[in-house]
């Protein structure tokens, strides 16, 4: 699976970048993802709160949004989809939950991949959860951050 990485306005360090890529790396090989793009964007509080309210009809920012599309392009490469983390929330719950804000970045690559594959916390009955838990566990408390 390749990331591409869009910050369009350069506030992302290259290591939260290097650790989204790798994470998303670990997790494809996990879940069995196979070849394909995932685009995450950067985005600021006031286009955070747009997508939430263009896609899901919610007020004010989120921490992450993901769209999946699982389409392949005329050329035959796959795009699984997009996500979009918004800066400031993940600085603020990074803060909230005691954790270096490159954690919660990777904590929120994750859930938004897992979004992208099909997965829905809010309809699921917990299964997105506990893979969630379990995927962070064999990743992210391995990865020394």
């Amino acid at each position: 699976m390749r990331t591409i990485i869009q910050d369009h306005h350069g506030q992302v360090s290259a290591e939260v970048k290097r650790r989204i890529r790798e994470v998303l790396r670990r997790a494809a090989v996990e879940l069995k993802v196979g070849a394909g793009d995932v685009v995450v964007e950067f985005v600021d509080r006031e286009k955070m709160a747009e997508l939430n309210r263009r896609h899901l009809a919610r007020r004010g920012p989120t921490d992450v949004l993901s769209f999946p599309a699982d389409i392949v392009d005329p050329a035959g490469r796959r795009h699984i989809g997009d996500i979009a983390i918004c800066l400031e929330v993940i600085a603020a719950q990074a803060s909230d939950h005691g954790h270096a804000v490159e954690r919660e970045f990777e904590i929120m690559t994750l859930h938004g991949l897992l979004h992208l594959l099909g997965h829905d916390h809010e309809s699921d009955d917990g299964e997105m959860e506990t893979l969630e838990a379990e995927l962070r566990r064999r990743l992210l408390d391995s990865s020394g951050g």
